[in-house]
């Protein structure tokens, strides 16, 4: 199988990675809209060459879709308009409704298969690429329904070889869902930055004072703004409804800090503690 990788990122760089590492394709074909980055990904051993976008198109039996959540839809459109049968055609953006709702109606949707495999880090560009990124991590695929049976399987086995295990839901769901286990915690994580950024000037004293709980709080408020800038406007509606809540969460905690109800505390924080069902 010969795959071409459209963006070669931290997500599109790690996937060419896990296509050669478990001999998935013969050869990866990347495209990227930066020279710098296409260069890059070749020097570090992530693609086998370059291509412009038609020729990967014409030349790949996989095409994979790992670029800025609001070029995709209009690329994946100029791809599925190209495409022939056979070819599957895949996206791993961290929103889907604007994306699926575009794509619905066109004559080669059945090719095309949303997915988002729920691992990244706070690194961007082709060096920040790893081996085994994604064993162990959950990938949604959404709406599948309207895949083609032989896309899907495609698309499928991949994931299963490289150890993803895949859940199934609608794009919508899929949105609002990811805005509450990620999207919440990048735009927190920005926020708490810029908080400690304002009220300490002397940024020594971050330095100095800065323990494992601020550093792994803050961490992701080193990601990249390209990334999520177009991540947050895009999925706004969902981001706002769990940032209202947030904010709610934040401001029961200081009207209890405000009235020294030390039981009340507790008990919220015990309430907290019951997330380590869901994360042992």
């Amino acid at each position: 199988m010969t795959a071409a990788v459209f963006g070669l990122g931290l997500i599109g760089g790690s996937f060419a990675l896990a296509l050669k590492d478990h001999g998935l394709a013969d050869e990866v074909i990347g495209v990227d809209s930066s020279a710098e980055n296409a260069r890059s990904a070749l020097e570090l051993g992530l693609v086998d060459r370059t291509a412009i976008h038609d020729e990967a198109v014409a030349g790949s039996d996989l095409i994979v879709l790992a670029t800025p959540v609001d070029v995709t839809p209009v690329l994946a459109t100029r791809i599925l308009n190209r495409v022939r049968h056979g070819q599957t055609v895949m996206d791993m953006g961290s929103i889907k409704e604007e994306l699926c709702e575009v794509i619905e109606q066109h004559p080669a949707r059945g090719r095309f298969v949303a997915t988002h495999p729920m691992w990244g880090t706070e690194f961007s560009g082709p060096a920040a690429a790893r081996h085994g990124a994604f064993t162990g991590r959950t990938t949604v695929i959404c709406d599948r329904e309207l895949c083609d049976a032989d896309a899907l399987a495609t698309v499928e086995n991949i994931y299963a070889r490289i150890g993803s295990p895949v859940i199934y839901m609608s794009a919508a769901e899929q949105d609002l869902h990811t805005a509450y286990v990620s999207h919440i915690s990048h735009i927190t994580s920005f926020a708490l930055a810029l908080t400690v950024l304002e009220k300490e000037r002397e940024e020594e004293r971050i330095f100095d004072l800065a323990g494992g709980g601020f550093e792994s709080t803050v961490r992701l408020a080193k990601s990249s703004p390209e990334t999520w800038l177009p991540i947050f406007t895009g999925n706004k509606y969902n981001v706002l409804d769990v940032l209202r809540e947030h904010i709610h969460q934040l401001q029961i905690l200081r009207r209890l800090l405000e009235r020294d109800d030390r039981e009340g505390l507790r008990a919220a924080m015990q309430k907290a503690n019951t997330i380590k069902r869901i994360l042992p």
